[in-house]
């Protein structure tokens, strides 16, 4: 059957896809990503006329967001206060790295059985740019390789439906991982090469406890109690129209 034609009966016709993205999608993307980058902090106010002027469109798109990104679990509306970006708990944090650690540590076991030396180059380019960053005191550039590394992880794992899980997981980790980044930076360097090493081995089982074990040093250090949360700010951009 042709884009233009179907058969008799048939209630349905392939129909081309919406171009450019919907507005309201374009400005829900960009809420979640300042809420992700720190842009927006844990517990700050959301004005829907402050934030339609910044991303330059009207408040209906504004407000539709905020309804889907209370549904998320991004933000949190409060009867007579407004909108409020949400503040995750220690029981929510500790729930994903949970599920963080289950998605790694297959990852890990899988790319140990499967990674070619050029896959395992790449990981450790990436570990490199990571420890650059470091280097170079960028602590945004620094979280941005970290997320890069663990997307490369999940495709030399070749298991698509993990990979996508993984994906989903990894936007509300990088949001939680800001809080850390700046104790963890110089230790996830060095584990993620252990990974690695593991990886080039072929020893699933330990490349599977390395990654637990990183998981579990990220989870440590967010219960720190001289660890207090750190706010990053960013300006709001407009969102495409």
């Amino acid at each position: 059957m042709s884009v233009d034609t179907q058969d008799a009966g048939e209630d349905h016709l392939i129909r081309p896809v919406q171009r450019p993205v919907p507005l309201r999608q374009a400005v829900y993307e960009s809420m979640v990503e300042l809420v992700v980058s720190g842009g927006l902090s844990p517990g700050e106010h959301l004005v829907e006329t402050d934030l339609a002027r910044q991303l330059g469109v009207s408040r209906q798109p504004v407000r539709e967001a905020l309804h889907r990104l209370q549904a998320e679990g991004w933000v949190d509306l409060r009867p007579n206060q407004g909108a409020f970006v949400h503040e995750p708990t220690d029981h929510e944090v500790d729930q994903l790295l949970d599920v963080r650690e289950l998605l790694e540590m297959e990852t890990a076991r899988l790319a140990a059985k499967s990674a070619s030396a050029g896959a395992v180059a790449r990981l450790r380019a990436i570990c490199r740019a990571g420890e650059a960053a470091v280097t170079d005191g960028d602590t945004d550039r620094f979280i941005a390789v970290n997320n890069e590394f663990h997307a490369a992880l999940a495709e030399v794992a070749g298991n698509a439906v993990l990979a996508q899980l993984g994906q989903i997981v990894s936007r509300r980790v990088r949001w939680y991982y800001r809080l850390v980044a700046p104790r963890r930076e110089h230790d996830s360097c060095a584990e993620h090469m252990e990974l690695i090493d593991a990886i080039k081995a072929g020893d699933a089982d330990r490349a599977a406890a390395a990654a637990r074990a990183h998981t579990e040093r990220t989870r440590t250090a967010y219960h720190r109690p001289d660890g207090a949360p750190m706010t990053l700010g960013r300006p709001v951009r407009p969102a495409p129209a």
